[in-house]
């Protein structure tokens, strides 16, 4: 009786093990998922700009070389990337974007050009979808990082191997972006 007793402990143990570790992969799929997210949004957003640089490309050559060099830098961001790639993207993007406003700035005509208006909007619209989806990736990782802290879980997570992930941050100089509007 005692056997059985035991046997029955421990098949009730590895059940409530498996049960940990596939709620702990599904979060930190999870948590792969909304970072990959964070990459089509800045995809996208490559894109609108690569469009508006091809338009800076009839006013300055200069201009256009070196918003060109600033697009070589893309890299693409997937759920397996790391948060400092994640960042390191959207400083690029911000450089590239704050460039073009200064060309623009330069040439009043570019301004007043109906496809930077349409591919500016286009900017701001995956702008504020990046936005969304950094919101989401770290509402993830705090609900991803909560569970693998909170006794007894953290317990199967420190032996299956599952670490804390890290959140991304705001852009340096992010709240000191110039205004995207025409």
């Amino acid at each position: 009786m005692t056997i059985i007793i035991i046997l029955a402990i421990v098949a009730l143990l590895v059940l409530w093990v498996i049960g940990v570790q596939r709620k702990l992969v599904e979060k930190d799929e999870l948590c792969k998922n909304a970072l990959s997210q964070i990459g089509v949004q800045q995809a996208s957003r490559w894109d609108a700009l690569t469009a508006l640089v091809e338009l800076v490309k009839s006013y300055n050559e200069h201009e256009y070389n070196t918003l060109r060099d600033v697009i070589a830098q893309r890299k693409n961001i997937t759920g397996e990337s790391t948060v400092a790639e994640a960042q390191a993207q959207e400083q690029v993007l911000t450089g590239l974007v704050r460039n073009i406003n200064l060309v623009a700035e330069q040439y009043p005509e570019l301004k007043a050009n109906e496809n930077y208006a349409k591919a500016m909007d286009s900017v701001n619209l995956y702008e504020n979808q990046v936005r969304l989806s950094r919101m989401t990736f770290n509402d993830t990782v705090t609900k991803y990082n909560k569970e693998i802290r909170q006794f007894p879980t953290s317990i199967v997570a420190g032996i299956l191997g599952f670490n804390t992930r890290d959140y991304l941050d705001e852009a340096v100089g992010k709240s000191d972006m110039p205004s995207m509007k025409i």
